[in-house]
């Protein structure tokens, strides 16, 4: 069976670099909050070109902790797309906020800027806060998501969990808005051995409130000057990242490569394949096709030996915890026809040509 994602492949690739981090860490002594964690906040922000990151626990935390800095809290309307992992939705919840959710671009998979003008208008008052995704390693449109936020005064966050080393018009995602918010999760393009996150910025203002929050809210050590929480990358994790850093830009090339195999290799008139921008560099966390025959083509992919996952067979204002009216100001038409037709190919950076060609060919032969 060809896996849709391989973490472990990752570790195999880099056994020893990642073995001798390890090792490094648990001869250190040291495993919360030391120089691991140190460093690669130092190096992660410089491969993003930020001004600096914070690490944290999970890319939810990530988010949920950005949002408070920002100044959001219970009640406040935060206007982000249904069309993404619960997660981005959970970090806004957590805080006592309201989803407000806003449609898609159909070719993107990303927030609409028409839907989201839509949006503005109707909430005005209520809306505190905008959560823009970069979804499947495509960056959202942000000049024109900023535009309309910033002409209501609201602050941007990114979730970036999907896109790490993305760019538009040259700048990396999570440097368009005020903070930027990653997930290392371990299938993510640059992934941990466990959960872990980060939050990113160019500001400094932010810089001390966002250290302080992610511990208790220390302003010194055991003195809470603000409410914060336990959110700490580390040490280990830290430590596995810093080897996987090393090898993103290389590892996305490989993705960027994949993915234009399947673009040359899947031919059937009845798939829509992921669109290419040119303002864009997209770094395929996923391969994610559109066919009406979409359930057929997974059974059948599966039938010959190739895994797919739906990314994600619901949307987020369609499952329970979140079926709720109030959370949609605007209609959702272009969420909710993509959930009915999306499917992620296999993706990692460690295919082998063979098994590029193999998933090409089972697509084309398992279409109806």
């Amino acid at each position: 069976m060809i896996p849709q994602s391989s973490p472990v492949s990752a570790y195999l690739g880099q056994r020893d670099e990642i073995d001798a981090a390890i090792l490094r860490v648990l001869g250190s002594g040291r495993y919360i909050l030391g120089n691991e964690v140190r460093e690669f906040e130092r190096e992660f922000a410089a491969a993003h070109r930020a001004g600096w990151a914070v690490g944290v626990a999970s890319g939810t935390d990530a988010i949920e902790i950005a949002l408070r800095v920002l100044g959001v809290g219970p009640g406040d309307g935060v206007l982000t797309v249904s069309h993404t992992a619960v997660a981005t939705v959970a970090a806004i919840a957590r805080i006592g906020a309201v989803p407000l959710f806003v449609d898609v671009d159909q070719a993107r998979y990303t927030m609409s800027p028409g839907s989201l003008r839509e949006a503005l208008e109707r909430t005005a008052g209520k809306a505190r806060a905008v959560v823009a995704v970069h979804l499947y390693g495509q960056p959202a449109a942000m000049p024109e998501i900023l535009a309309l936020a910033r002409a209501y005064a609201l602050p941007v966050v990114e979730d970036c969990a999907q896109a790490h080393g993305a760019s538009l018009d040259g700048h990396p995602v999570g440097t368009w808005g005020d903070l930027g918010c990653f997930s290392f999760y371990p299938t993510k393009n640059l992934g941990a051995f466990g959960d872990g996150g980060a939050v990113v910025g160019v500001d400094e203002r932010h810089l001390d409130a966002l250290r302080a929050v992610r511990e208790y809210g220390w302003e010194t050590r055991y003195v809470s000057r603000q409410f914060g929480v336990n959110s700490r990358l580390d040490e280990l994790q830290a430590a596995v990242l810093r080897v996987r850093l090393a090898a993103l830009d290389d590892d996305n090339r490989r993705r960027r490569n994949i993915a234009d195999l399947y673009d040359e290799g899947i031919t059937a008139d009845c798939i829509i394949k992921p669109p290419r921008f040119p303002d864009a560099k997209h770094v395929f966390h996923q391969y994610v096709i559109q066919t009406p025959q979409r359930d057929h083509l997974q059974k059948a992919l599966a039938d010959h030996g190739v895994a797919s996952l739906v990314h994600y067979p619901k949307a987020v204002h369609q499952q329970p915890a979140y079926d709720d009216e109030s959370f949609q100001p605007v209609a959702l038409p272009n969420t909710e026809d993509v959930v009915s037709r999306v499917l992620s190919l296999p993706m990692f950076p460690e295919m082998t040509l063979a098994q590029v060609a193999a998933v090409c060919a089972a697509v084309m032969r398992c279409l109806p």
